[in-house]
């Protein structure tokens, strides 16, 4: 993945409702969520959403699909991957310490050296 990329989609993530949104989606899956409910989720108003999807959407992290009168967003895993794939691979160089951290079965908060 282009650094530049990488880049735009941690700057789009760079914010705590945006963060939010993001993992609200993710636990939706493929089914996604309407916009409706993300504003209530997140307590935000409607335009205060829209701005946040359209960062989001930017950077390729989310795309969304019109249902009828709704649109329903989901989170582009494979490009998320790619962003968390280029920051341990690329940047972090697979350090083992570091990809230690990312296992499934890992503590939340890091060891201290």
């Amino acid at each position: 993945m282009e650094q530049s990329r990488v880049l735009a989609a941690l700057a789009a993530l760079a914010n705590g409702t945006r963060l939010e949104l993001v993992r609200a989606l993710i636990g939706r899956g493929p089914a996604g969520m309407p916009a409706g409910e993300i504003a209530r989720h997140l307590d935000v108003s409607a335009s205060r959403l829209s701005f946040h999807l359209a960062q989001l959407e930017q950077a390729g992290l989310i795309s969304g699909r019109r249902e009828s009168r709704n649109v329903i967003y989901t989170v582009d895993t494979a490009r998320m991957g790619h962003v968390i794939g280029y920051l341990l691979n690329d940047c972090c160089r697979s350090d083992p310490e570091v990809c230690a951290c990312c296992a499934p079965d890992a503590s939340s908060t890091p060891k201290a050296p």
